[in-house]
């Protein structure tokens, strides 16, 4: 059996164990049968960061294994995008004879896109002077004709752009496409093949939605802007403030007027509806004006809250994204007494890794 042969039969095997996982914590649920969307197995993570061994002359790159936390070396990452395979070795070989790029050079990160553009990070444990950037304007066109190189150097309290720290991701749903600021050192989807996947999951489940969309944890808008044209207005909010500034970006690139964004935790976003407090940051925004019969929430590994949990619970239908299909369990144990799950769905995001990402859709009970 040919490699790749091979290592697709694994990636299935994988993903039925993680289909039975997930179909067993949901099920006292009673949800229907689950919609699985996998990831192509190899070259799918769309950024990667390792750290920089120096030993003598040489330079690699180390990653840490997660249980025994021993460092190993790391020449290729069949995870990574095919541009950022290429460019690790590429980068390397640049740097070995170069001190004034490789000094107490510690870490480098890649963030790339669909597109073919890429930021690179180089970390140092040192300032970073004239000289330095003299050579990375350098080693950034020397890297050209890879693809289009951003090269930005950080030090403590100091940051280096050569470029742009910004990149441009292009997404299609629904037979439009989308373009999304994706900002160095911020989150980003990392795996855009699965990523575009659940964003149609999404959009398909809520096409012909009456009223308004509550979002919660919006990152850089990518769930709000391809849901708006199903809703009349949404309502979104966010707590970093890089994340909300992308937001507000992409929603003037993409031309889209109906949707709102503050700058809110999920657990303030509940009092505020609630009545419980003001916030400056809500000012010329009326939340009584809104009709928000769908909620959208996609929150961190913890889960949501009590109070935020409780909040949800009131709406009509609710869009619930999760990395952590156990705290979604426990969730759907409040929820569940509300809300039937109507729709059930397994993201591939992270193949050969324990970790699923995971989609329900619920509708309260008559």
């Amino acid at each position: 059996m040919a490699d790749s042969d091979t290592t697709q039969a694994s990636y299935d095997e994988q993903l039925a164990d993680k289909v039975n996982a997930l179909q067993q914590k949901l099920a006292p649920f009673n949800p229907p049968a689950l919609d699985v969307y996998p990831s192509p197995p190899m070259h799918y993570r769309m950024r990667a960061e390792f750290r920089v061994w120096h030993e003598g002359d040489d330079l690699y790159y180390i990653m840490f294994d997660k249980n025994t936390h021993d460092k190993y070396r790391v020449d290729q990452l069949p995870a990574a995008n095919q541009l950022i395979n290429q460019l690790m070795p590429a980068l390397l070989e640049y740097l070995k004879p170069r001190e004034t790029l490789r000094r107490k050079l510690f870490q480098v990160d890649f963030l790339t896109t669909t597109t073919d553009e890429v930021v690179i990070s180089l970390l140092y444990h040192r300032q970073l002077d004239e000289s330095w950037k003299t050579e990375a304007e350098k080693l950034r066109h020397a890297l050209g004709d890879y693809a289009n190189i951003n090269l930005i150097g950080r030090a403590r309290k100091q940051k280096e752009v050569l470029g742009s720290d910004t990149l441009v991701e292009r997404i299609q749903v629904n037979q439009r496409n989308y373009e999304f600021e994706q900002v160095e050192n911020s989150f980003t989807q990392p795996n855009a093949y699965t990523n575009k996947r659940m964003l149609h999951w999404a959009h398909t489940l809520t096409l012909g939605s009456q009223g308004d969309l509550l979002e919660l944890y919006c990152g850089n808008g990518n769930f709000s802007l391809p849901l708006a044209e199903n809703f009349n207005r949404v309502l979104a909010t966010e707590i970093s403030k890089s994340s909300v500034n992308s937001a507000n970006n992409n929603i003037a690139r993409n031309k889209i007027e109906n949707v709102t964004v503050v700058r809110l935790a999920a657990e303030e976003v509940t009092q505020a509806i609630n009545g419980e407090r003001e916030f400056r940051r809500l000012q010329g925004i009326d939340l009584t004006g809104y009709d928000c019969q769908t909620v959208l929430v996609d929150p961190p590994r913890a889960g949501l809250d009590d109070d935020t949990l409780q909040m949800v619970s009131q709406y009509r239908y609710i869009l619930y994204i999760s990395c952590n299909p156990d705290t979604l369990a426990r969730n759907l144990e409040v929820l569940s007494q509300t809300h039937d799950v109507e729709r059930a769905a397994l993201f591939d995001q992270f193949p050969f890794t324990e970790h699923t990402e995971a989609g329900v859709y619920l509708r309260r009970k008559t």
